[in-house]
């Protein structure tokens, strides 16, 4: 991935600001021509600066109100068997291999208590999963935000 510089950082704040502005609503916000906007948006999405859509859906409007986050303890040499099969659990919004005590942190969505134990019980049936620990999200106090990172600006030390 090259290096965004204060153009392409401009050009994603004002796109975090509005996500529907169209390519010329950015180039008039920005002041900038068409094309460059038109050949940054280009630039950016093949280098895959942009997350997906998707991202942006609330699984409570599909009817799964409450999120949780299952550490997972794992047989290490079982961990993309186990990767595999936690991708095909429909509930599994994201999943990261992480230090500490468990070897998997997954965040995952329920309809409710109930919902939510049946899905611990999956993961728990995977061969390889030693035990899992589970934590419910009460409130989410700060929701996913990228914007203090763009007024930051670009680190290029390291």
């Amino acid at each position: 991935m090259r290096n965004l510089d204060g153009t392409d950082l401009r050009l994603l704040g004002a796109l975090a600001q509005d996500p529907r502005r169209t390519v010329v609503a950015l180039a008039q916000k920005l002041g900038l021509s068409r094309n460059t906007v038109q050949a940054r948006m280009s630039r950016l999405e093949q280098e895959q600066v942009f997350l997906s859509f998707e991202r942006r859906i609330d699984p409570a409007a599909l009817g799964y109100p409450l999120a949780a986050f299952i550490h997972i303890h794992v047989h290490q040499p079982k961990l993309q068997q186990i990767t595999d099969e936690l991708a095909r659990i429909p509930e599994v919004l994201e999943a990261f291999g992480v230090t500490g005590q468990a070897d998997i942190l997954a965040r995952v969505v329920s309809e409710g208590a109930e919902d939510l134990f049946r899905i611990n019980g999956t993961i728990l049936a995977i061969d390889g999963v030693e035990r899992t620990d589970t934590s419910l999200a009460m409130h989410e106090l700060i929701p996913f935000r990228i914007e203090p990172l763009l007024a930051r600006g670009v680190r290029t030390d390291g």
